[in-house]
C-alpha cells in the first residue's frame, strides 16, 4: 500500500454553539489540512497517484472555506463548526471525490493552532 499525503490551509472564522469557554464567541484560525488517500498500485509510470490531482482536490475545497465565517456554510449552519466536525466533512467530501478502486481517503488531519489537531478516520 501507498499512502499519499498533501497539506494545505486556510483562514476562517467560527464560533462554538453551546460551549462554556472563550470560543463561544467569534475567532479566527489559520487553519492547516492534512489529506491522506491509501493506494493499492502504482500506474505504468509508477506513480499511485498525482500529487496535483490532490492539490486540485484541496485547493477547491480551501476556497469553499477561505475567509468565511463557517457557521454561515452549510453544513455548519446545523452542526458547530468544530475542528472535529470539520475534519469529519471534509473527509466526507473528498471520499465523494477521490475514492475509486485501489483508492480510498483514510484520514484527514485538521489544526486549528500549531499545538492543536484532530484526525477523522474511517
Amino acid at each position: 500500500m501507498y499512502r499519499i499525503n498533501v497539506k494545505s490551509d486556510f483562514s476562517s472564522a467560527h464560533q462554538l454553539h453551546g460551549y462554556d469557554g472563550a470560543c463561544r464567541n467569534m475567532h479566527g484560525h489559520n487553519w492547516k489540512v492534512r489529506l491522506e488517500i491509501m493506494c493499492s498500485e502504482v500506474d505504468e509510470i509508477g506513480m499511485a497517484m498525482d500529487f496535483n490531482e490532490v492539490k486540485i482536490y484541496l485547493r477547491e475545497m480551501m476556497e469553499r472555506l477561505d475567509h468565511k465565517v463557517l457557521n454561515e456554510l452549510e453544513p455548519f449552519n446545523q452542526v458547530n463548526p468544530t475542528s472535529e466536525n470539520i475534519a469529519k466533512w471534509l473527509f466526507e467530501e473528498f471520499e465523494r471525490r477521490i475514492n475509486i478502486p485501489g483508492r480510498s481517503v483514510t484520514e484527514v488531519e485538521i489544526w486549528e493552532s500549531e499545538k492543536s489537531s484532530v484526525i477523522y478516520s474511517k
